[in-house]
């Protein structure tokens, strides 16, 4: 706490952190929290070997290091037992799609992945690495991805523009024997799915029979659109989901969609149903919103079917105000942490990486997505509707989610442990 005193002597504290040395106090955000939390970055290299005189330095380093070195390069698998590769994870980004900042390049997303590497750390105790990279078209990343690989057990990527992330992770996952993992796809797509599936519980609605609008159809919403689909979410013959873009609904007759986009045509929208958003959302079960603030008209919400389920996702403004939202909505979640139900991808991710790293996982494949879900979502064993989801700090979370990760890995014999 930095404590103040004002002209009359009166104490004027403040709950800012104090501000370090050698911070230059002309800086405009000299007295900004976050920017004093950033001074110096967020990350630092800790050994977890004694180095305390000649005798350790000979076996951490040379000549000790050489025997295990040739050790691995006779029997190269013994590069997860003898080095940290085995709880090592590359955070990847070209800062093509940063935050709701856009492309604002790699060095500026640097401060962003030092924070992805914090929440592994601190929800998974997983070792994360920023590797921010000057590389824009999708052949550059995956040669880059290619040749990281080796020194990680997994690699996350992070904040790419669609859509080049959807071909990125795709080739990095059929030419790599380690998971890949989108997060800005697959986190969100987790923790909706397991979102979903309480609220279901809560409106006594089962999820196969739920007409689901998705608006949105990026990088998240089409990976939502993917998992609920493998979840069967929709599939009994009068559930459906849509897919609502910029343009309107994606339909039969829409030109020049994008395979992902496509994807929404083939999967879903059985009645070939046209417009915009009112018109997708007329009779829907749930909303899920994945594009940008305020978007959405109330009453447009109000033409849903009763006991409506509405995920606003747009952060930090969602699509519309939970305060706004008609009676016919009975759950609502956001991204935001200060309205019940955050839809926050913290909540899978650091769980999903610690069991395929415990089990040197190969790959991540929908059945482990599906699987963190249902663990996710069974966290909570009578959901609410100010409750559907478990909250980031409540212990167990990652380990539950791990745990269902691991034994899908085992099951689907995708590992090397």
């Amino acid at each position: 706490m930095t404590s103040t005193t004002d002209s009359t002597g009166t104490d004027r504290s403040t709950d800012r952190p104090a501000i370090p040395d050698g911070i230059d106090m002309t800086d405009p955000h000299a007295d900004d929290p976050a920017f004093v939390l950033h001074q110096g970055g967020k990350l630092s290299i800790v050994s977890s070997v004694p180095i305390d005189g000649p005798d350790d330095l000979s076996l951490a380093y040379t000549p000790g290091v050489g025997r295990v070195s040739q050790a691995i390069a006779d029997e190269p698998s013994r590069v997860w037992t003898l080095t940290g590769r085995s709880n090592a994870v590359a955070v990847l980004s070209n800062g093509t799609a940063v935050l709701g900042l856009g492309d604002i390049g790699p060095e500026a997303a640097m401060a962003v992945m030092e924070g992805k590497a914090v929440l592994f750390k601190q929800f998974g105790d997983v070792d994360a690495y920023p590797v921010c990279v000057n590389a824009r078209t999708v052949d550059e990343m995956v040669a880059i991805g290619r040749a990281i690989a080796p020194t990680f057990g997994g690699i996350n990527l992070e904040d790419i523009k669609a859509p080049e992330c959807f071909e990125i992770e795709r080739r990095l996952q059929d030419e790599l024997d380690i998971p890949v993992f989108h997060d800005d796809q697959h986190g969100t797509a987790i923790v909706a799915l397991a979102a979903l599936i309480n609220a279901a519980r809560v409106v006594a609605k089962r999820v196969e029979e739920l007409r689901v609008v998705i608006v949105g159809t990026g990088a998240a919403g089409v990976a939502v659109a993917e998992l609920l689909h493998d979840a069967r979410v929709g599939q009994d013959g009068t559930g459906d989901i849509i897919g609502v873009d910029s343009t309107g609904i994606l339909h039969r007759e829409r030109e020049n969609l994008t395979p992902t986009k496509q994807w929404f045509v083939v999967n879903g929208n059985r009645d070939d149903r046209r417009g915009g958003v009112r018109e997708a959302l007329q009779g829907a079960d749930v909303l899920l919103g994945l594009s940008g603030p305020g978007i959405i008209q109330p009453e447009w919400l109000a033409e849903m079917a009763d006991d409506a389920i509405v995920f606003a996702m747009a952060n930090p403004t969602p699509e519309v105000m939970p305060e706004l939202m008609p009676d016919n909505v009975s759950v609502i979640a956001t991204g935001r942490s200060d309205y019940p139900n955050q839809i926050n991808n913290v909540l899978a991710f650091p769980g999903v990486f610690r069991g395929m790293l415990d089990v040197q996982a190969t790959c991540c494949t929908i059945e482990m997505k599906r699987s963190a879900a249902d663990a996710l979502a069974d966290l909570v064993s009578e959901p609410t509707p100010e409750r559907i989801i478990p909250g980031a700090f409540e212990p167990g979370v990652a380990d539950g989610v791990a745990r269902a990760v691991r034994d899908e890995a085992r099951a689907q014999g995708h590992v090397r442990s």
